[in-house]
């Protein structure tokens, strides 16, 4: 199976994409996506893609580089929790540069995902919680299948105050 649409191809992480994960982790704007509190080093960076060629059996989770003909890796996507007996994983994405979002990078990286997950792992489901002002995130998970299925409420600091948690899930068929 190929991981590749017609505006994006999915790839494994190599170890010249260091710096770039560097910058992506290290970005403060993007840390409450992933209930990240501190900067990540270099060091542990490299060790994570060095560990990254072990199979999703053994680390529970799958990083893939979103990479574009035209402008090489803007994002990654991931499956994390990997649960192979529940046969069901948790996905997050990111597109890192804000002149890359709403072009169509993120559904179709979602879409071949979605279906590698479902046709090659087995999974029976997917999963992902997105804070409830994330209306870029919700409407993407939902366009591509996700169902609101629970809303864990004030469930993330803010600035400001609390936001609610959203639960979506994608049923195999």
């Amino acid at each position: 199976m190929h991981l590749k649409g017609q505006l994006i191809s999915l790839r494994a992480i190599e170890p010249n994409d260091l710096e770039m994960l560097y910058q992506w982790e290290n970005n403060p704007a993007v840390w409450h996506l992933s209930n990240t509190l501190v900067p990540f080093s270099k060091h542990i960076l490299k060790e994570y893609i060095e560990n990254a060629k072990h199979d999703i059996y053994v680390t529970k989770q799958l990083r893939l580089m979103i990479n574009t003909v035209n402008y090489g890796p803007i994002g990654c996507i991931d499956l994390f929790d990997f649960d192979p007996n529940n046969q069901r994983a948790g996905i997050g994405i990111l597109i890192a540069d804000e002149q890359h979002r709403g072009k169509g990078y993120a559904s179709e990286a979602l879409e071949i995902l979605c279906n590698y997950c479902f046709s090659i792992l087995h999974l029976h489901q997917l999963y992902c919680n997105i804070n409830a002002d994330n209306k870029a995130s919700i409407y993407l998970f939902t366009k591509c299948g996700f169902v609101q299925s629970g809303n864990k409420q004030q469930w993330n600091r803010i600035p400001g105050g609390y936001v609610d948690e959203l639960f979506f899930q994608l049923i195999a068929h």
